[in-house]
């Protein structure tokens, strides 16, 4: 997994699950990403209101798709809509290392320590922390940090990982389909499985282990 910058640019984001799997199919009619990108400009594939809305859909979803290896197209039609969405969150996670980082130090531990519950204090906490870590995140605005949590929040809900309650979510722990797994183990993606249940242990150590996992969640600290 390549630990990026962390980045705020998710407040101008949705999980754009519709888009994803517009252009996947398109991928796998044999469209190239520029041939996809002057669809999205000439014709409005994605329905955007403006045309800098269409082009931020394309860029955003294009980035996800680029973060996954390209076998995982026939896997994700094939799959039923719980296992696309999946996909599809991987591949937001992939994008975005804050984003990734929120769902396993926020969502996977509080599976691990049973709880299934996500409040808003867990999200202040969450970018508290980071703020103490990292300096970028520490010259954000507390406008940011609310609209980044909003945004988390909605991509998980849309993903079916967490409810709509208006307060307190509710966690819903996915059931990854086995296919999905083996991509995932076959790729070195499996972290991600891992992020998104409460496995951990050996197979944590044997994906990422000692040192070598402390330096790989630290990496994004040390910029900025």
């Amino acid at each position: 997994m390549e630990r990026k910058e962390y980045s705020a640019g998710a407040v101008k984001m949705s999980f754009w699950f519709i888009e994803f799997r517009k252009v996947v199919q398109l991928l796998h009619d044999g469209k190239s990403m520029d041939e996809i990108k002057a669809l999205a400009q000439s014709e409005n594939i994605f329905a955007a209101p403006t045309a800098l809305r269409s082009n931020q859909i394309y860029s955003t979803v294009a980035g996800r798709i680029r973060s996954l290896d390209q076998s995982f197209i026939p896997f994700f039609l094939s799959g039923d809509l719980a296992t696309q969405k999946l996909y599809a969150l991987i591949a937001a996670m992939a994008y975005d290392t804050l984003f990734f980082d929120f769902v396993y130090e926020v969502i996977r531990e509080k599976m691990i320590v049973g709880s299934n519950e996500l409040t808003d204090s867990d999200v202040r906490i969450f970018f508290k922390d980071k703020q103490q870590q990292n300096k970028k995140v520490a010259g954000w605005t507390d406008a940011t940090l609310v609209r980044l949590g909003r945004c988390y929040k909605t991509m998980l809900y849309e993903a079916g990982i967490i409810d709509k309650s208006k307060t307190v979510r509710t966690i819903l722990k996915p059931i990854f389909d086995p296919e999905l797994s083996r991509w995932l183990e076959q790729n070195d993606m499996a972290i991600y499985e891992k992020a998104l249940t409460e496995r951990f242990g050996k197979d944590l150590n044997t994906m990422v282990s000692g040192d070598k996992w402390v330096d790989f969640m630290n990496r994004s600290a040390d910029k900025g």
